[in-house]
This record gives C-alpha cells, structure tokens and sequence, in this order.
C-alpha cells in the first residue's frame, strides 16, 4: 500500500492510496483456501474441491468482496497513520479502468476537526433567573384540578337536561335492528356537550329527564376503529336513569384525598413544585444562552464546511416544514429564503459551540453511560409501533450515526451542567414576564449581531437570525435562534464510508442495514 497527500488546504485533506495487485491477488489467494474446504461440487468429496475449480466458480464474487474488504483496511490504517479525525464521513472512489489483475488505486477525500484549544472553564460568570412561587398561582393550579374532578348531584326529577349536566344511562345499540358487540352499557356516565361519545349522540339527549326512554339513531364516523361500525347508521335505545347537575367542590384534604393524597397541603406541596418545574426550562435556557455567549465569545477557529452544511439542512427543512403549514406558504417561505444566510450563520455557530463542547466534555471526562445510551434507545423506540421497536434498537446498534446522533443531546446537556455547577452563579429573583423578556432581549440582541456581521466569514461571536416580525413569523424564527442555542453539538462522523463506485459487476449483495421503521400512528379515538 502506497500513500500519497494530494491536498492540504485548511480542513480539507485528499489523499491517493494505491494497493498492488500482488496484495490483492495474495489476499483473493488467502480467501479461496479459506472458504475451499467448505465448497460441494459434484465428483468431488466435501472439502476436496481444487483451489483452481473454487476459484473458477467464485472467483468473481470473492475479487469483489476482497477489494472491498482491502479499501476499507486501507482507509482504516490511513486514518491511524496520519492521525486524522474526520469530520464528517470521508469520500471514497476508486480509480477508474479498474479491473482484475490491475493495481488498485483510490482516492480519500475528506475534512478533518480543527485543533481546538480546551476553553477555560474556570471564571465563569452567570445570572440564575429564579421565578419564585406565589401562593396565588398555587390555589389557581389546584382550582383547575377541581375543574377537571368535578362532582355532581341528582337534580330534580323534572329537571330537563341541559349542556354541562351528567346522565346515568342505560344504553343498547342495534343494526339493522340486531344488536352489535360493544354497543351496550349500564349506569354509563355522560356529560352533555363533553364530547366523549360519537357525534349527535349527546345532542339528541338534551332536553330528557329522568325515567325518560329514547330512541336516538347516528352515523359512526368513517374513520371509527372499529370497522364493521365504521360509516354505518345505528339506533341506541337509551333508557335515563339519572339526571344530574354539577356542584361546587370543597378543595379540602377529603378533596386531596379523592386523589390519592394524604392532605390539602400536600397538594400544594406538589403543585408548587411542578411550577416550579414549568419556569426551570426558561431559566436554564436563559442561563445556558449566558454560558453559550461567553464560550463563543472567545473562541473563533475554522469549522468543517460539511458540518455546517449538515447542520443548515436540518435547519433549513425545519423551517420549510414550519413554513409550508403558513396561511400563506408562499410568502413564508420566500420571506425565509432572504434570509438564507443568517440561518447558515446559525449553523456554523451550533457547529463551533458543538466543537467546544465536545472538546470541554472530554477533557473533564464527561460520559455517557452504557446504562444512559441504553435508556435513550429505549426511550426513542417507544415510538414506534411494538412489532417494530426491536428493529429500531437493532438500527442503532448497528448505524453509528444514528446511536451518536441519539446521545449527542444528553452528553451536552451533562457538558452544560458540568460548567454550570464551575461557574460562579449569582440568583436574582424575578416575575415570570421579565424572565420571558430578558430571553426575548438576547434574542434581539441577536438579530442585531446577525445583521451587522459580515457574510464571508462568520465572526467570533455568535450569528444569529433576524427576528422575524411577531404578527406573522412564516417559520418561528425565535424558535430557530432558540434551537441554535439549544442544540449546539454538532457530532462528527462516527463511522468511514464505504467506496462510492462498485468495484466489480457481480458483488455479492450485502445484507441491508436495518431501515429505520416508520413511527407508530397514533390509534383512532374509541367512542364510548
């Protein structure tokens, strides 16, 4: 095997590696003993068959398996003997004219991480936005949940129900006359205008009272699950048993006990802390929006252009996506479309601060564990139907890119915390609107940044994207600019490509890799 450098220009590097047709030939040799005792052929005993005569039949298939295996060994000790650390999957082409008995020749092409400077992690500086509780907001959560266990009592016997009452019903349901599976019930509960059952059965009881016997006829929807009621007309004799008027309920511990909880206070123990929890996101966005300023910063060093050009196509079909969902797509999309550069600029910062991150996170040791990445397949298969989730754990056992793809969010998160708990954090307490609003200020300030940068090359601080108008944002470009600050890490190639050209007419075929399984959709809605 023979190494020639070709180019060496920034981060890109090319290589041509040529492999004699001797090593080849040896190696083609090596495979045919090998495989020649397993070979049958008629005339001959099992594992007698002539080194010549396996050739003769294999031969073929066996020189295109071979040179295959040979370019990935090449590339492989390529990249450990010149220490290169691609950023991305690396091009791989063999020579043209290639043909048996000849010297193979391909050519590498690739780019390579920048040599980055571990940033300094000591000196860091940040404001904690902490929105405190109120005693207010605590009652106004526990009041909702009373709105949502609401408790009735029978009403008058001559009360004629009305939307917003209960019924106790019986009911039988009939096609055709005959009576269906499933369409039968006793003391079932339903609330006038819930919605809970199929359309027109709730509107046709309005009005009846207890003791009253009814007769109503609707049409299940086309797309009811099940189908053999699916788009058929059908009678329900109902017979009301009760009529029922909401009342007022007592938020008291007999009312925390109806939901499994010891007492009043306990609920507001609870609920207080999911409050909490629902500000703790925008807190620690606005912090790590803080931690990310000061990494980017200091830092400005070439990044890959095919990260950031992976990274923009994942941005840019986001926004397509957003933006083709407008009233008026058209005018979303050109109004995204003007803006192009500044979303490329936000890619080439999600790639920096993702360099930095991963650099930051392997000096100080961050993992993630095997336990973590098997919780996260897990996790990730879950939505996919069952009979297709052992085949999405297969796919990103075998796919490098997708396994790295699926940790990269936990393992800078775990980088994120670990340079928060360095940093010198001072709280300041504020209202919920001056939380949100210091968030939208940086991304204003943002935008500013974005339109004064020059285009050519993206600067030391961040790029971000114009804020797009609030009245009619075609593709939420605040989102955007907030997952540019969220999602920073963009990965390098885990894994080598294989040759882009066939090395021979007849290769074996290969097995595929597992396909990604199409996601799980989601169950028709079942009708009472």
């Amino acid at each position: 095997m023979q190494t020639k450098q070709t180019t060496n220009e920034g981060l890109k590097r090319a290589y041509t590696v040529t492999i004699t047709a001797d090593e080849i030939s040896a190696k083609i040799d090596a495979e045919i003993k090998r495989i020649a005792p397993q070979v049958q052929m008629p005339g001959f005993r099992p594992g007698k068959v002539p080194a010549n005569l396996v050739k003769k039949m294999h031969g073929e298939q066996i020189h295109a398996q071979t040179v295959n295996d040979v370019i990935r060994e090449s590339v492989d000790k390529l990249m450990k003997d010149e220490e290169l650390r691609p950023a991305m999957q690396p091009s791989i082409s063999l020579g043209e004219g290639y043909d048996e008995g000849k010297d193979a020749e391909i050519t590498v092409e690739l780019e390579v991480l920048p040599k980055i400077d571990v940033p300094e992690t000591d000196g860091l500086k940040l404001e904690k936005l902490v929105v405190p509780v109120a005693d207010e907001q605590i009652d106004e959560a526990i009041q909702n949940i009373a709105g949502q266990n609401k408790s009735y009592k029978d009403a008058a016997k001559t009360k004629k129900a009305a939307d917003g009452n209960q019924l106790i019903i019986d009911f039988v349901g009939k096609l055709d006359g005959e009576e269906f599976e499933g369409g039968k019930a006793e003391d079932a509960a339903l609330v006038i205008g819930s919605g809970t059952f199929i359309p027109g059965f709730e509107e046709q009881l309005v009005g009846v009272k207890t003791g009253d016997e009814k007769t109503i006829t609707v049409t299940f929807p086309e797309e009811y699950q099940a189908e053999h009621l699916a788009g058929k007309e059908a009678t329900f004799d109902v017979t009301v048993k009760a009529v029922k008027v909401e009342t007022d309920t007592k938020i008291d511990d007999e009312f925390a006990k109806q939901l499994g909880l010891d007492s009043i206070d306990k609920l507001k123990e609870i609920m207080k802390g999911q409050l909490e929890q629902q500000t703790a996101g925008l807190t620690r966005t606005q912090m790590k929006r803080s931690l990310l300023d000061q990494l980017a910063a200091g830092h400005d060093f070439e990044v890959p252009a095919t990260m950031v050009d992976a990274e923009f196509e994942q941005i840019w079909a986001q926004l397509q996506q957003e933006a083709s969902n407008e009233e008026n797509p058209e005018e979303a999309l050109k109004q995204i479309e003007d803006e192009k550069d500044d979303y490329r600029s936000i890619a080439e910062r999600r790639v920096r601060l993702g360099l930095l991150l991963s650099e930051i996170g392997q000096a100080n040791g961050v993992e993630v564990s095997a336990q973590e990445m098997q919780m996260l397949i897990q996790q990730a298969a879950q939505q996919y139907r069952e009979e297709d989730r052992e085949r999405f754990v297969q796919y990103v056992q075998q796919e490098p890119m997708a396994a790295a793809q699926l940790r990269a969010p936990l393992y800078e998160d775990k980088v994120v915390d670990f340079l928060f708990d360095k940093a010198d954090v001072t709280e300041r307490e504020v209202t919920q609107e001056e939380l949100q609003a210091a968030i939208e200020a940086e991304d204003e300030a943002e935008a500013a940044k974005a339109k004064a940068a020059p285009k050519k090359k993206a600067p030391a601080k961040k790029a971000a994207a114009k804020k797009a108008p609030a009245k009619k944002a075609p593709a939420k470009k605040a989102s955007a600019e907030k997952a540019a600050d969220e999602k920073p890490a963009a990965k390098p190639a885990a894994k080598k490509a294989a040759a882009k050209k066939p090395v021979a007419k007849k290769a074996p075929a290969k097995k595929p890799a597992a396909k990604k399984p199409a996601a799980k959709k989601a169950p028709a809605k079942k009708a009472d």
